[in-house]
């Protein structure tokens, strides 16, 4: 009997998907729900499982193949015969490898380089390996080749008729080097989430009238609250607490008094969300995703970091599902935890607002009349100037300032 592998149905807003990399060949034994084929879309990278046990019998597309929802990959023969003949040294196999569960970038990684993921350290949750753990592994391995590329190899002598003259030393040491030893270039095909975020930006450039406007915070208060608070916090809800709950609490209160800044324009229309789901920007491997935290009012600071933790690790793992990419109504990026001062974000269509995060830095400022040294961090809002004014803007970053400042604004709800 004959199983088709079919591409899984995508969703509306996904047109198709480019096939990565096969993890089987024609000939090989699969078992069932074990992983054939990585699906990369605009948003996240689609497994496709086995839906029975059997044999590749054949693969229809090759690796780098635009396809679209229900088409045809492979076939599997699940005759008895052949399975009990090729199926028995797989699943020695498939048993060491479900033990150490790899994400398609990971197992990419992994088998370009003939690694064993056994003799790898992972740092993921419940050991999983991780990219970076794969890419640490290969550089203990190999440290020279990150050094620099090695001189050219000396040419040869060439034997000359007597009656031409031999070149001179100055002659031999004016003749160029080879050009690809010196200005090495790389052509790389633009992966589906890079040319999405890149088509996303510039939509949001061109079709947007953006403004930003900026403001400073101290974070002393919160900083304070945070030392004596996080070892309770963390025993008790198994979670670190981190900076990004009280900014996720801070913007809730600011959207709730400032509706226009969680709306977003659909033609002529101004769509005004009565719900709350906040995109927290993550950099991965593969680029910039946001992954939504869906009402987020409804959550407490645990719910909070326990929900950035999670997708942080989906997201460096590469398995984010679509549900934790739809929708979203506003969006926090922090770009503080690479370094950064000061930034302009931009907007991530529909939405009409993005706030920017910045590190925070002990700072010379003004106090009753003395000047004192406090932890200060800039904030950006990048905001659709067609739909908000610059007063709501301006209100909306002082009121994020004014729970910050003060945290009891946030746990008395005041």
């Amino acid at each position: 009997m004959s199983i088709e592998v079919l591409v899984p149905n995508l969703p509306e807003s996904v047109a198709d998907a480019t096939l990565i990399s096969w993890h089987k060949k024609v000939g090989d034994s699969v078992n069932k729900n074990e992983n054939l084929v990585d699906l990369e879309t605009d948003k996240v990278v689609l497994e496709v499982t086995a839906p029975e046990a059997g044999v590749i019998s054949e693969l229809l597309k090759e690796d780098g193949a635009i396809v679209t929802g229900g088409e045809l990959l492979a076939r599997i023969s699940t005759s008895q015969t052949v399975v009990a003949e090729q199926a028995a040294p797989t699943i020695a196999d498939e048993s060491k490898a479900s033990a150490i569960p790899l994400s398609p970038s990971v197992r990419r990684l992994i088998s370009e380089n003939t690694l064993d993921p056994a003799q790898i350290t992972g740092t993921g949750k419940s050991g999983r390996l991780t990219k970076t753990d794969v890419l640490d592994h290969l550089h203990k391995q190999t440290p020279a080749a990150v050094s620099p590329p090695p001189a050219p190899a000396p040419v040869p002598a060439v034997a000359v008729a007597p009656s031409a003259p031999a070149a001179t030393h100055t002659e031999m040491a004016a003749t160029p080097p080879t050009a690809s030893n010196l200005r090495p270039e790389q052509r790389v095909a633009m992966t589906r989430l890079r040319a999405k975020v890149a088509e996303r930006l510039l939509q949001a450039q061109q079709n947007a009238a953006m403004l930003t406007t900026f403001n400073e915070v101290n974070m002393q208060n919160v900083i304070d609250l945070r030392n004596q608070y996080k070892t309770r916090f963390e025993e008790k809800h198994k979670v670190k607490l981190g900076f990004m709950s009280f900014f996720v609490k801070a913007s809730v209160e600011a959207l709730k008094k400032f509706p226009a800044i969680n709306a977003s324009i659909d033609g002529n229309d101004i769509i005004y969300h009565g719900y709350y789901d906040l995109g927290i920007a993550v950099s991965t491997p593969r680029g910039l995703i946001v992954p939504v935290l869906h009402d987020v009012d409804q959550l407490d600071f645990a719910g909070i970091e326990k929900s950035i933790v999670d997708y942080g690790e989906k997201a460096r793992a590469g398995t984010l599902s679509y549900d934790d990419l739809k929708g979203g109504t506003f969006t926090i990026t922090n770009g503080g935890v690479f370094g950064s001062m000061l930034s302009t974000p931009i907007l991530n269509p529909p939405q009409c607002a993005i706030l920017g995060m910045h590190a925070i830095k002990e700072r010379a400022v003004v106090e009753n009349g003395q000047i004192v040294i406090r932890p200060i961090m800039y904030l950006a809002l990048s905001y659709d100037h067609r739909l908000v004014d610059g007063r709501e803007a301006v209100q909306f970053l002082v009121t994020i300032k004014e729970c910050l400042e003060a945290p009891a604004h946030l746990l008395l709800n005041i």
